[in-house]
């Protein structure tokens, strides 16, 4: 069991050590977030084309087929598994409470919700907290480094591909030992991740440059939650008077 793990281990590794050779190979452009804007932009189109072809249908197959009931179960019984990388992520950022709130989710959530299935925890004020090891790192000082649109996983940073393989080492597919099951659950989670991103087509259709959106928007997303939604200002504004025109 165990060589199985390390062997799922040194491939999503190495699948990633593929790809930073990658974006290393890729010329580089004037943008110190987005150097490798060549490379990312031709796989960015490289995982629209298969997601077109393959993961977009099948999450709207799945949205049609599967009762919205079941729906929510699966997705909160997937969120619950999480629940213990938030609280191991919290606790090495020092951030307690927030550890203390994951744990109530996780202890209520899997008695009184059912392994998950419903959650309770929510409307007692327990709100689900996002802390994942690539936000762990930046706690310490890592900063991000380049933006990279990897195959298949789509938009991240450096910083958060060293986060990957261990937030993975928590995940849901992870925890499971027998093969098909696991698999069946990751292709679960992979579907439902898909699916939560529905409401966002509309506003990639409306953007005039929808890989600059998708790059901007994650990047904005990832810098808010590693400062739990309180983000400082930029060191140009934070002296800035609100009432002055220029500010």
């Amino acid at each position: 069991m165990k060589s199985g793990r390390i062997q799922r281990v040194a491939l999503r590794l190495l699948v990633l050590a593929a790809s930073l050779w990658l974006a290393g190979c890729a010329s580089t452009t004037g943008n110190p977030v987005d150097p490798y804007e060549s490379f990312n932009r031709s796989m960015y189109s490289f995982n629209k084309t298969l997601d077109s072809a393959v993961l977009k249908p099948t999450a709207k197959a799945y949205d049609k087929v599967v009762p919205s009931v079941i729906d929510e179960s699966i997705d909160n019984a997937l969120s619950n598994i999480g629940e213990l990388g938030n609280i191991g992520n919290a606790l090495l950022q020092a951030k307690f409470k927030k550890m203390a709130i994951s744990t109530g989710r996780l202890l209520i959530n899997s008695t009184f919700g059912l392994a998950g299935l419903f959650d309770p925890a929510t409307p007692l004020g327990l709100a689900k907290q996002d802390e994942d090891f690539g936000q762990t790192l930046a706690h310490w000082g890592v900063g991000d480094g380049p933006y990279l649109m990897l195959p298949l996983l789509g938009p991240s940073t450096a910083r958060d591909i060293v986060g990957r393989p261990v937030d993975s080492q928590v995940g849901v597919s992870e925890l499971i030992e027998d093969v098909p099951t696991r698999n069946t659950v990751w292709g679960l989670d992979l579907i439902n991740t898909r699916q939560a991103l529905f409401p966002l087509e509309g506003h990639l259709e409306e953007a005039l440059d929808e890989y600059a959106f998708v790059r901007d928007a994650y990047l904005q997303r990832r810098h808010f939650l590693i400062y739990d939604g309180n983000p400082p200002l930029p060191p140009d504004t934070e002296d800035c008077d609100p009432g002055v025109d220029d500010c």
